[in-house]
């Protein structure tokens, strides 16, 4: 079981809960592993004993979950137990703020200044500040892989001839290579998109609602686009890590991200895999679940090497 001990810190003028030196959840979250290739479940820690011997391991996360966050951090104390050098990548930072989150986490600047200019997502200080000091005790690197949200949304907006019209200083922003094939990963945004509430807060997901016009297809596509341009980011952010350390040291890369950029070894993931095609590779998808006892594992097996099923939201 893991606790974590919370403590108040002080940080400009304002009182928030946080963990004490290196950040933290707030206590154990009851969780069931299931290994996909053996079809069966498994305990924790034996997940986290493969991981340790995997070159880079995806966590698929649902954003809004507490637990999902809380089992984060235990993935990476897990991973120090077993005294693996960890590098964290993250989606939740991008790459214009990497020389911030280099100084931060070598004590060069203050967390409200590392904050005010890194654009750190909502709800920080519960879901990603305990990854982000974990990283810092233990002197690990932190990854900002994501391209900037203003450029994803151009693309999203004007397609990708963005890329190829970037001005210098924004192309180093995204993937020097992107491949954006209309293929199952595809289909799967597709019908993301499609399942969106509408208006009335109801799934649009009808026959209507599929019978999509050229030009709401063409919207699709240019987000999709815009898909395409965060996933190839990223798994290039990624492969650049790869490279062996100067000592000789071998280091994981742990990289935290939205399940749907991961899920079925399908967008970053694939894009990684493609750019280090010798490397062994884990997909772990969290999934909040609400009945650990009602758990039917073949639904979601497809999913990763494996599957967390947790107690949340």
């Amino acid at each position: 079981m893991l606790f974590f001990a919370l403590v108040v810190v002080e940080m400009s003028g304002s009182r928030i809960n946080a963990q004490a030196v290196h950040g933290g959840g707030s206590g154990y979250v009851p969780q069931r592993v299931y290994d996909s290739k053996q079809k069966k479940f498994i305990d924790f820690e034996s997940m986290l004993s493969d991981l340790a011997r995997a070159d880079l391991s995806f966590v698929g996360e649902q954003h809004d979950d507490p637990a999902t966050h809380r089992l984060e951090r235990a993935i990476l104390e897990g991973l120090s137990r077993r005294q693996v050098r960890v590098t964290v990548a993250m989606e939740m930072f991008e790459r214009d703020v990497q020389t911030h989150l280099d100084d931060y986490l070598a004590g060069k600047m203050s967390e409200a200044e590392f904050l005010e200019q890194s654009r750190p997502w909502p709800r920080y200080f519960t879901d990603y500040r305990p990854i982000v000091e974990f990283a810092k005790f233990q002197g690990w690197r932190v990854i900002a892989s994501n391209t900037p949200r203003r450029l994803a949304s151009k693309v999203s907006r004007e397609g990708l001839s963005v890329v190829e019209t970037a001005p210098a200083q924004d192309r180093p922003m995204m993937a020097a290579q992107i491949q954006c094939p209309f293929d199952d990963y595809y289909k799967r945004f597709l019908e993301s998109m499609q399942s969106h509430p509408g208006p009335n807060g109801k799934s649009e997901n009808t026959k209507e609602s599929r019978e999509m016009d050229e030009k709401t297809r063409a919207m699709i596509e240019r987000f999709y686009f815009a898909q395409c341009v965060k996933d190839e980011t990223m798994a290039e952010s990624i492969a650049a890590q790869y490279a062996p350390n100067a000592d000789g040291a071998r280091t994981i890369v742990v990289h935290f991200n939205g399940a749907f950029h991961s899920d079925y070894g399908l967008g970053t993931a694939a894009r990684a895999v493609r750019r280090m095609p010798n490397s062994k590779v884990r997909v772990v998808s969290i999934v909040p679940v609400s009945d650990l006892d009602a758990i039917r594992p073949d639904e979601y097996r497809k999913k990763g090497d494996y599957i967390v099923f947790c107690l949340g939201n």
